[in-house]
Order: C-alpha cells, then sequence, then structure tokens
C-alpha cells in the first residue's frame, strides 16, 4: 500500500471514529422532550385531559445552556414587537412548553382577530372529539331488485352520499401527494361490480350532500360579487357533505386531482353536482350506462349501501390541512365535530362545537364565526394560542400530536417554505420553529414551537391586529425575525 492510500484508510477511519462520537455527544445533548415532537401513534390513544404542566419533566432547560429568563426573552424580543412593524395592535406570548412558565407576554389575554391561526383550535377539537384514527365514508345506496340469472335489470336509482370527507378526489393523485385521497374512481368501480352481479346495466344517478347544511358563507365573509369573495379569489368552496378537491378546478373546469396549494382559480360553486358528474362518467368507462344526468336526492328509506370508500385518518387530514392552511378542510372538519357532538352542520354549529370542546380541553378565549380563520370576526388570544401548542406537544394525549407533526416547517415545508409569504428565516430558525400562520387584510400571526439554542422548547404566539396597508409585506417578515430570534435565544 503506497503512502496516499495508507494516508487515505487513516482519513477515513479518523472520520468515522468522529462520526461516532458527534453522534455519541449529540444523543446525550438532546433534552428527553424533543419525544415531544414524536409522530403520533393512533392506536389505544388515552383520553385526553387538560394538563397544568408535563408529568415526569423536571427542570426547563434540559439542553446545553441555561434556562431562558423572562428577563432574557425579554431583551430579545421586545425591541422588534415594539418597533412598529406588528402594526399598533400587538399581542405576544412566550412560554416554556413543558412547564407553561411565561416567559414574555404583550396582551397575552386580549383578543385578536386569529386569521388561519384558528385552525389550530380546530385541528385539537376534531383530534380530541373524533381522534386521530377517524375516518370519513363516501357511499353509494340503493335499492336493488334480486340477481335475476340471464335477464338483465332496469335503471334502477343509486344514490352517490356524501360523508364529509374533506380530501375526497375522482382519480388516483400522484403518488407522491400525502395524504392519498379516497377516490370516486375505486368507488365506482365496486360500485359497479356490485350492479353486474345483480344484473344491472343502467341506473339513474341521484346524489346527497347534505350533511352540511346553513349558510354558504360565514359571517364576515365577504358576499358575492365582491372582488374579494374567497370561492371566486380560490380561497374555498361552498361547504357542502360530497365535494372533490376542496372544489379545486383545473382550467377546462374539471376536479384537480391533485393537491396543489397554490391554485387560487375560482373554486367549484356546485361541488356536490359536479362530483356527481365526475361519478356518472366513471360508471360508464366500469361499463355501466347512466340515464339522464345526475340531480339531487336522497336514499330511498330500504336503500342498502352496495358500495363504500373510506378517508385517509384524520391525523393525516389535518397535518394536510395545517401545513397547506387548507380552508376548506378545516370548515369540514369543524362540521364533523359539530355532528359528533349533536349540533347543527352550519358554520354556527362548527364554531360551537370548537369552542366547546376546546373549553372542555381547559382552553378559553376563544370565540369563532367559522373553522378556517378567514372570517375577521374571530377572536383568539395570543394565551389560548400557546394553551393549544402546549397541549398538542403534550406527551400524555398522544392523539392531539398531529396538531404539531403537522405544523409547517422553518425554511422547508408548507406556508413556512421556500418562498413563502412569511420570511425569510434566519440560520437559526430553519429546521428548528414549526408554526401555523395566518394573515387577512390587516391582520398577521404566527403561533407554534421554537427549539431555541440553549435547548428549551418554547410555546409561541405573537399576533398583530389593524396593520396599515403601508406596511406591506412587513408585518409577515417581522414574524419571521420574531421567530428566528427566539429559536436564537440563549437568553439566560
Amino acid at each position: 500500500m503506497n503512502g496516499r492510500a495508507r494516508m487515505a484508510v487513516v482519513t477515513l477511519a479518523l472520520l468515522c471514529l468522529y462520526a461516532i462520537g458527534a453522534g455519541a455527544a449529540v444523543a446525550r445533548m438532546l433534552p428527553g422532550r424533543l419525544a415531544l415532537l414524536e409522530v403520533a401513534h393512533v392506536a389505544g390513544a388515552p383520553p385526553v385531559t387538560a394538563p397544568a404542566a408535563f408529568p415526569g419533566v423536571t427542570g426547563t432547560a434540559g439542553g446545553p445552556g441555561p434556562a431562558a429568563t423572562p428577563a432574557g426573552v425579554r431583551a430579545r424580543l421586545a425591541p422588534l414587537v415594539t418597533s412598529g412593524a406588528l402594526g399598533p395592535h400587538v399581542g405576544v406570548l412566550v412560554a416554556d412548553l413543558v412547564t407553561g412558565r411565561v416567559l414574555y407576554a404583550v396582551n397575552a389575554g386580549a383578543a385578536f382577530t386569529p386569521a388561519s391561526t384558528t385552525k389550530l383550535a380546530t385541528a385539537v377539537a376534531a383530534l380530541s372529539v373524533l381522534g386521530p384514527s377517524a375516518r370519513f365514508t363516501t357511499s353509494v345506496a340503493a335499492q336493488l331488485p334480486a340477481a335475476a340469472p340471464g335477464r338483465a335489470a332496469g335503471a334502477p336509482v343509486i344514490v352517490l352520499v356524501g360523508g364529509g370527507d374533506p380530501v375526497l378526489a375522482a382519480g388516483r393523485y400522484p403518488a407522491g401527494d400525502y395524504p392519498q385521497p379516497a377516490t370516486l374512481s375505486a368507488l365506482a368501480e365496486s360500485a359497479a361490480r356490485a350492479l353486474r352481479a345483480r344484473g344491472v346495466r343502467a341506473v339513474r344517478l341521484e346524489y346527497d350532500d347534505r350533511l352540511f347544511t346553513g349558510p354558504v358563507l360565514a359571517p364576515g365573509w365577504p358576499a358575492f360579487g365582491t372582488a374579494t369573495n374567497y370561492i371566486t379569489t380560490g380561497n374555498v368552496a361552498p361547504i357542502v357533505g360530497l365535494e372533490l378537491d376542496q372544489g379545486r378546478l383545473t382550467p377546462s373546469g374539471a376536479p384537480e386531482d391533485r393537491d396543489d396549494p397554490a391554485n387560487f382559480r375560482p373554486r367549484s360553486t356546485t361541488p356536490g353536482l359536479d362530483a356527481a358528474r365526475a361519478f356518472a362518467r366513471l360508471l360508464r368507462a366500469d361499463g355501466i350506462g347512466v340515464r339522464g344526468a345526475p340531480r339531487a336526492g336522497a336514499p330511498p328509506p330500504r336503500a342498502a349501501r352496495i358500495a363504500a370508500v373510506r378517508s385517509p385518518p384524520l391525523a393525516e387530514i389535518i397535518q394536510q390541512m395545517l401545513t397547506e392552511s387548507n380552508n376548506v378542510i378545516a370548515e369540514m372538519l369543524a362540521r364533523q365535530v359539530a355532528l359528533a357532538t349533536g349540533r347543527p352542520a352550519t358554520f354556527a354549529g362548527a364554531a360551537a362545537a370548537v369552542m366547546a370542546a376546546d373549553r372542555r380541553l381547559g382552553v378559553t378565549g376563544i370565540s369563532l364565526r367559522d373553522g378556517s380563520g378567514l372570517s375577521p370576526l374571530d377572536r383568539i388570544s395570543p394565551r389560548a394560542l400557546v394553551r393549544l401548542v402546549r397541549l398538542a406537544a403534550w406527551s400524555g394525549p398522544a392523539r392531539l400530536r398531529p396538531a404539531i407533526t403537522g405544523l409547517p416547517v422553518a425554511g422547508f415545508s408548507g406556508t413556512l417554505g421556500p418562498g413563502s409569504f412569511f420570511g425569510p428565516f434566519g440560520p437559526a430558525a430553519l429546521g428548528t420553529v414549526r408554526a401555523k400562520t395566518g394573515n387577512l387584510t390587516a391582520v398577521a400571526t404566527m403561533a407554534g414551537i421554537a427549539y431555541a439554542r440553549d435547548g428549551q422548547l418554547l410555546a409561541f404566539a405573537f399576533m398583530g391586529n389593524d396593520l396599515p396597508r403601508s406596511l406591506g409585506t412587513g408585518p409577515e417578515a417581522a414574524l419571521a425575525k420574531l421567530a428566528t430570534a427566539l429559536a436564537g435565544c440563549g437568553c439566560g
């Protein structure tokens, strides 16, 4: 072996030893509370209770540096909070995620317009009431004749019944999309198989999208015909019990069949009918004739379910909702909470159900008109947002954990990803901040978790209201600076 080869071998050996030693050192440095961010296991989740602190975990920092102090955090954040970049009405709360010790507070109990940070309240409520393994069923019901070998039946009525699946699609999504939704194509294949088994070769199709009821627009949403109407600007679709891809459409008006948060084309105004039309096309492709146009209807009293598909687990749906700030998913899940708790599946019933579910967990300071945060009439305090974050991250009620694992990661994913509206983030925040964002006219908010340089996990809520137009996108950049400052905190 020549000298150069020997040197290469020695160098490689040293690098291996260094890597092993560094890995062991990092393992020793990581605080046990990082387990709080572990993906939830949905089987056998215990009942949710509201913790005062985190049992079995002592101390506050658990990392290489001293614990952050109120004076240290205030010194780091106050200049940014008082700079005017977040407007004249600012709310802030920073607390140790484990103990709940308040480290910095400004108007923490005051009511602020939360924008899409409202989705934290909806996520926690849905997970606590329905459980992370809950699924939503879309089905086909019919009153069919008995099978008659050798004789084709007539054209009975079949009914496509929406079960409020917020991620239902027409056809298979691209393999890289997550979660993979239930599809009408699979439902049509199953229904066609059941129909052929009974000798049925043609049907008349009706659809039932009435699981959710009430007004199409929530209080505070811009009216139809206005330039800022949320449906025509591609932010939301009418909330009904049967819709595809949250009402997102291709330029030709077909269901999009992919998850594209950047699609701000006008949404479908008739999502139930669109789903029925797509289902009719799929039935024909599977050899079942469909006579006439689909129409609204309901299953007859003695109808039987002949086919069904089920959504992904709620845990996966929550993660999609939070990562991309999906308004339709949020509104549909809020209605599912209403149905599960015996309330009307309307905007008012859904908002009341979410507030009641969160209140049972000890979270107050929430007043909602919708489930997504699109309404400027919604109100949440910074204290309530931090409480929701701590509940979801706590090691006890693992069923709430998807409300944390679904949060966007600074510099990497969702509304905190590269080139997003919120940012840019400094190096300290990249990969160490998870947060839900919110913005409306005159509103910019952010709430989540920062893994600080001193080893602490810090829960935070930053809220700016009454923002003047002159600030432009400055408030969103200011929120990123605050999160970066917190992540870089060695604030002992």
